[in-house]
């Protein structure tokens, strides 16, 4: 039975990742802060899918739970065999007018939380000769958009390269990049999105979807819907001032902060 352990599965993006490993008849390790809502998702998946779930409350941000996390998923005799780096957050100002200190929250938890927990379980897929990774990436890396965008390149760079380096052992790795889904995610930043058309709009099971779908066929980068696709093409292309430009008008800073 292939176990699979996901970050941020309390609602979104995670909790949708879970459901589309319990179609598969996959056992499952819900990690998030809120328990109550991790303990939700895995009553609904039980009872929906006859699978497995346990539940493993933590905050990726304190280290010790972190290493509870890390230790869990290197464990040989509970073996792991996928990891969905998901947990994130993102911030709702442009880098200059944001404390330090909410920066450096996201950037370990959308950097350092998935390079720890992928390097506790790499030994284990490597001597299994098989097993995957999917990290959560997003369109916001494929261009100049502030700090969660430099991240979210980071996530998707590491994937492409850490594809390279685990093909031999059998072990996929998969980096997915959505554009705007409707989760909690900007509600949660404070991000105002009212002016988004609903064409904009992707859903978290529809990215789900697309990502299995690409992991199966080993692809590197899985990114649901032709305008994302499409917008990703054009990144390779454009200049890069010219975008970083267009980019920075989008980012406003917060009323009554210094310009």
């Amino acid at each position: 039975m292939t176990t699979v352990l996901i970050t941020g599965a309390g609602a979104g993006l995670g909790a949708a990742f879970a459901r589309g490993f319990a179609a598969k008849g996959c056992d499952l390790i819900l990690v998030a802060r809120d328990k109550a809502r991790l303990e939700s998702v895995a009553a609904e998946l039980r009872g929906a899918f006859g699978v497995a779930c346990e539940v493993l409350p933590a905050d990726l941000l304190d280290a010790r739970q972190c290493a509870a996390v890390a230790d869990r998923l290197a464990d040989p005799d509970r073996p792991v065999d996928v990891l969905v780096n998901n947990a994130g957050f993102g911030l709702a100002a442009p880098f200059p007018y944001n404390p330090i200190e909410d920066e450096e929250r996201m950037l370990d938890l959308l950097v350092k939380v998935p390079l720890r927990l992928t390097h506790a379980l790499l030994p284990g897929l490597r001597a299994r000769r098989r097993g995957a990774v999917l990290n959560v990436a997003s369109v916001a890396g494929l261009l100049p958009t502030g700090t969660y965008g430099a991240a979210k390149a980071w996530v998707t760079a590491f994937s492409e390269s850490l594809r390279v380096d685990m093909e031999p052992y059998g072990v996929r790795v998969l980096a997915v990049v959505p554009g705007f889904t409707r989760t909690e995610f900007q509600e949660r930043a404070g991000m105002d999105v009212s002016a988004l058309r609903d064409a904009v709009w992707l859903e978290p099971e529809a990215v789900v979807a697309k990502a299995l779908r690409d992991l199966a066929r080993r692809r590197p980068v899985s990114i649901t819907g032709r305008r994302y696709q499409a917008y990703a093409l054009a990144a390779r292309h454009l200049p890069r001032d010219f975008v970083a430009r267009r980019m920075a008008r989008t980012r406003r800073p917060p009323a009554g902060s210094e310009t």
